[in-house]
């Protein structure tokens, strides 16, 4: 029993040969298309099958073009932004709202309310371009616990709105 076979569809003269093995056990063994992964290469390059890139690929390369193309210029607003945050950076600051972490170890749960801290950094421009920081600032704080004669540093993201200004550190 034989097949039938399709011609290509495609202008790619993609090979398909019927090969007949020789069999001793039975005379009438169907003959199977044997197909070749790639065309051969007489074809012109036009008949090659490339993969084509991913979708995600391309969007990620134009979005690598404009994050690494713009410049500050564009901006007038980050610079001011980050003058503004720049004068923070280095004071004693208390927090006011309540905020409560998880990440210290020692002190799970620690509601930040009424604590002293450094601000450490602004985060919210970065390489002189804005970036979606919700929490810009980092805080180090310094907690004292029972029984350890060393306070736990940790450091916090807090909102402009959370901490008021204490004095120079």
């Amino acid at each position: 029993m034989q097949f039938p076979t399709r011609p290509p569809t495609s202008p790619c003269p993609m090979a398909t040969t019927a090969v007949a093995s020789p069999s001793t056990s039975t005379p009438s063994t169907p003959l199977l298309p044997r197909r070749r992964s790639l065309p051969p290469a007489s074809t012109p390059a036009r008949c090659r099958l490339l993969p084509a890139p991913p979708r995600w690929r391309a969007r990620l390369d134009i979005a690598r073009r404009v994050a690494v193309g713009s410049d500050v210029s564009s901006y007038p607003d980050v610079a001011a932004e980050e003058a503004a945050a720049a004068r923070k950076v280095g004071k004693r600051v208390r927090v006011t709202a309540p905020v409560r972490v998880h990440h210290v170890a020692k002190a799970p749960g620690l509601d930040l309310r009424g604590m002293e801290g450094v601000v450490k950094q602004y985060v919210g421009v970065w390489k002189g371009k804005r970036v979606t920081a919700n929490l810009p600032f980092k805080v180090e704080f310094e907690l004292k616990l029972d029984g350890q004669e060393k306070p736990v540093r940790f450091i916090a993201h807090l909102r402009e709105q959370e901490f008021d200004i204490v004095g120079d550190e």
